[in-house]
């Protein structure tokens, strides 16, 4: 699993008993790119979930693991919930969104400032039956251009649904952290930890690798290359003191992979030189990569080939 060395971002003390464990889930939905992986990231301390200024960033459900005392709180990233289900890949991210709202202790709705779109209205129309409580989550508060738009709209919000508390925060900036991490912590039952203290998401070593490298790929590439790449790990190993990882992104299209080489294959040694140093972080290590591309014609739309790629349904 992931190094257990990380900066933890201290959270505010609950007061409680150290001898009363008390462990849950905090599921965070929302539509795509309104930071939901951001926060996760920060409230955790440590990167586990790739982020972009692109949509669709986030395509699997992705638990990050806080304990703190006698608190172990299990965050469910989500990919955003959207409309558009043509593709195989799409139907698979809205499940793996939609599935995380059940049996969680607290849901954490994700929206962007002032800002709303019928995906936001789809996200509503989940939370409907969800039976743990909802809290609204304004993030990017620090864009506002003027701030006192930002409790009538939150009122506004309220109408349309009851929330169980609305915080507005800047993920980005640290801003307000304090009181939603205290709000979470309350929101876990009395239970025994599930996790060990040092263990920090339940995915391994080799998705963390798969996802750094698509990250830069949608950062380096989004405007030019649509969301239809994909990463799979075919070595991973440990040579003493180098991790030696070899990666094989696929794309759709031969014209997507001479943009993802690009000149006398430019491109593609940007992208691996900045994933190998997020690898070097992340894994406490010296990393070799190596990076291949390989035409895979309709991937993303084929139910098989996604289940082969990582794409499968969790509980």
């Amino acid at each position: 699993m992931l190094s257990s060395r990380r900066q933890r971002w201290h959270w505010l003390s609950c007061g409680m008993s150290d001898s009363m464990q008390r462990c849950g889930y905090a599921a965070i939905v929302g539509r795509p790119n309104v930071g939901k992986s951001t926060l996760l990231n920060y409230l955790l301390g440590q990167k586990i979930s790739i982020t972009s200024r692109k949509p669709q960033t986030t395509r699997h459900q992705v638990m990050g693991i806080f304990t703190e005392d006698s608190d172990q709180v299990v965050f469910v990233d989500t990919p955003g919930m959207h409309r558009e289900q043509e593709k195989a890949i799409n139907r698979y991210m809205n499940r793996a969104a939609s599935s995380a709202l059940a049996d969680v202790d607290v849901v954490l709705f994700v929206v962007d400032r002032d800002r709303w779109t019928v995906e936001d209205d789809l996200v509503m129309e989940h939370l409907r039956n969800a039976e743990a409580p909802v809290a609204l989550v304004i993030n990017k508060i620090d864009r506002l251009d003027d701030q006192g738009v930002l409790l009538p709209w939150a009122e506004s919000l309220q109408d349309a649904r009851t929330f169980d508390a609305i915080f507005p925060i800047s993920a980005l900036k640290r801003a307000n952290l304090t009181k939603l991490a205290h709000y979470i912590r309350e929101k876990m039952p009395a239970a025994p930890h599930l996790f060990p203290e040092d263990q920090v998401t339940d995915r391994s070593e080799r998705f963390l690798a798969s996802e750094l490298v698509r990250e830069k790929i949608v950062r380096q590439l989004g405007d030019e290359l649509p969301y239809t790449t994909a990463v799979e790990i075919e070595s991973f190993k440990r040579d003493g003191r180098i991790l030696r990882i070899d990666a094989l992104i696929y794309v759709e299209r031969s014209g997507q992979k001479k943009i993802l080489i690009g000149k006398d294959g430019a491109r593609l040694r940007s992208i691996g030189t900045e994933a190998r140093k997020d690898m070097e972080q992340a894994f406490s290590s010296k990393v070799m990569l190596k990076l291949w591309v390989k035409v895979k014609s309709g991937w993303s739309d084929d139910d098989r080939a996604l289940r082969s790629l990582g794409f499968e349904e969790r509980s």
